[in-house]
């Protein structure tokens, strides 16, 4: 299975940031040491083109981005500083996930990058540590490539993923799926295809009933060619920004459920990290770990069935 990275992920920050940027390097160095027993293989994305960011973003939004032009209130809501480095990291970020979803629709199955799940990231604007919309960018890149037609997001944050919610409204070929605190970030948080908000302090066992209760109605309505998974790492117990209570065995087993669902269905499968914030930042990286894990071991699996083309995952009828 091929993961995602590139040293621009991690984005030098001031002293005293609340963003926990050293866990991509530590994933990066994790996956990277047990890679060869998982059967993951790293690879470095290229950076996501004007043409990809503008299928989404407002282009004068890009270039202020660009340019280092945002505007204090505008650096605010986003919660990085801007610098070059900024800039690159975003677009790089990006291209992480294009390159993922590409991999998984030539043939792979399911990719992974070890970033991205920028689901803040709105039209003309950027928000809670997301500059651009690395999911939507992705789908409407392979709709323009010929790819797929339809693709679902299933949002699985403990945040809303409004700036998603509101890229694919009134479209039917995108699918948005979110499960997440209610009572949390953002504070507005308009429709999207199917919500599913969560009272603070949900645990594993709710949790996994909710998903399997749900993510087969998203599957059905969505209709999709492909997934755009967001496995964040912060329903997790503890998590600095998030309320619900989960477990790693609890969110590894949330991870095996969107696999497996995507393996019934024959769906190409890209997987971004999104959230985490946990205290020890060795959490976070276990819980991210876990997901690649898993996902190679979902990967190897996709050939060994009867009726799978041998190049990726065919579709159910």
């Amino acid at each position: 299975m091929k993961a995602f990275f590139c040293p621009t992920f991690e984005l030098p920050l001031p002293e005293g940031h609340a963003f926990p940027m050293a866990k991509y390097r530590r994933l990066y160095e994790r996956v990277r040491e047990h890679g060869e027993a998982w059967g993951v293989t790293l690879h470095e994305p290229v950076s996501a083109s004007d043409e990809a960011l503008r299928r989404v973003h407002c282009p004068e939004y890009i270039e202020r981005v660009r340019r280092g032009t945002l505007s204090p209130q505008e650096q605010r809501r986003i919660g990085f500083p801007w610098s070059e480095a900024m800039a690159k990291r975003a677009r790089r970020t990006v291209g992480g996930t294009i390159a993922a979803l590409e991999a998984a629709l030539r043939g792979d199955g399911i990719a992974v990058n070890l970033a991205g799940g920028t689901h803040h990231a709105a039209f003309d604007r950027g928000g809670g540590y997301c500059i651009f919309n690395d999911a939507v960018v992705a789908a409407r890149h392979v709709q323009a490539e010929g790819l797929a037609r339809r693709l679902l997001i299933v949002d699985l944050d403990v945040h809303h993923g409004n700036g998603t919610a509101e890229l694919v409204a009134g479209d039917d070929s995108l699918f948005a799926f979110s499960m997440h605190d209610a009572k949390n970030y953002p504070a507005i948080k308009p429709a999207s295809d199917l919500d599913v908000p969560l009272p603070p302090g949900t645990d594993d066992a709710r949790y996994l009933d909710r998903l399997a209760a749900h993510l087969p109605r998203a599957i059905e309505a969505a209709n999709p060619d492909a997934v755009i998974y967001l496995a964040g790492a912060d329903p997790f117990v503890g998590d600095r920004l998030g309320q619900l209570a989960l477990t790693k065995a609890g969110l590894a087993q949330r991870d095996r459920a969107v696999f497996e669902a995507c393996r019934r269905h024959g769906l190409p499968l890209s997987v971004a990290m999104a959230g985490g914030y946990a205290p020890d930042v060795d959490d976070i990286v276990d819980i991210h770990s876990t997901t690649v894990a898993l996902a190679a071991k979902a990967c190897q699996s996709r050939g060994t069935e009867p009726g799978r083309e041998a190049g990726g995952w065919a579709r159910s009828a």
